[in-house]
């Protein structure tokens, strides 16, 4: 069954991200984390959770067993959720705890992609997040907002790059960097978005002139979001909630 929103199934206690694709009449196991929230829920054996994969399944089942360090559920029905349209984030390699606010709300709105880029103001920050450690920690703030805001697709999570190779790994279509000289992101000024955004968020004190030279000469077209310059998180959120409220 194919749905267009997130919703669930069906009302449900919880909501848990699982590795493996939930089908219905198998069991479903989930780690100590998730083991761990039921029991601070206070979630016995029979209550109903709902499960998502990340990769657009969604589904619910039935709590059959709860151990110290696993939950088991039995999927009784799921369904399949459309993709939004594709939202790509050039995120800065920052501050590591603004990153991974970020990150949730990211993942909360729904971004297809996140690269964090090592632009060149990037290396004065400390402490930064980067790192395999650092993308773990990541991906578990993705799971975590999936699993709170009922959704149904997780980001895509990249590794960092140099801004040469983040600007050679954006898609065709509709590529926008955030400048407060620009022109309105939303309103009658803004500009015609075609195919899939990629939105390039710079890092605290702005671009350097090169890579501001070599986004525009790669077709990104500068957009403001008012007349104050914000944080790159608190940008990088708003640009995504405008796409989304916009349909994108």
């Amino acid at each position: 069954m194919e749905r267009g929103d997130h919703a669930s199934v069906s009302a449900v206690h919880a909501v848990f991200v699982c590795d493996e694709t939930p089908v219905p009449g198998a069991t479903v196991t989930l780690g100590d984390d998730a083991a761990h929230h039921m029991r601070v829920r206070r979630l016995d054996v029979g209550t109903v959770v709902g499960l998502r994969d990340g990769q657009g399944t969604v589904a619910e089942g039935t709590l059959v067993r709860l151990a110290k360090s696993a939950a088991h559920v039995e999927v009784s029905s799921s369904a399949r959720v459309a993709a939004p349209s594709p939202v790509h984030l050039l995120v800065p390699v920052a501050d590591r705890d603004r990153m991974l606010w970020l990150a949730e709300k990211a993942a909360e709105l729904g971004a297809t992609s996140w690269r964090p880029v090592l632009w060149k103001r990037s290396r004065s920050v400390s402490p930064r997040g980067e790192g395999v450690t650092f993308t773990g920690k990541v991906q578990a703030r993705f799971r975590a907002a999936l699993a709170q805001s009922h959704g149904a697709w997780l980001p895509q999570l990249f590794p960092e790059a140099t801004p040469e190779r983040a600007v050679q790994a954006a898609p065709e279509g509709t590529r926008l960097v955030l400048d407060a000289a620009g022109v309105p992101l939303a309103g009658g000024s803004a500009p015609a978005v075609t195919g899939p955004v990629t939105i390039a968020v710079g890092p605290e004190g702005g671009f350097e002139p090169d890579e501001q030279a070599a986004l525009l000469a790669a077709g990104f077209v500068p957009v403001s979001l008012g007349g104050t310059i914000l944080r790159f998180e608190t940008a990088a959120v708003v640009a995504l909630g405008v796409m989304r409220a916009s349909g994108r």
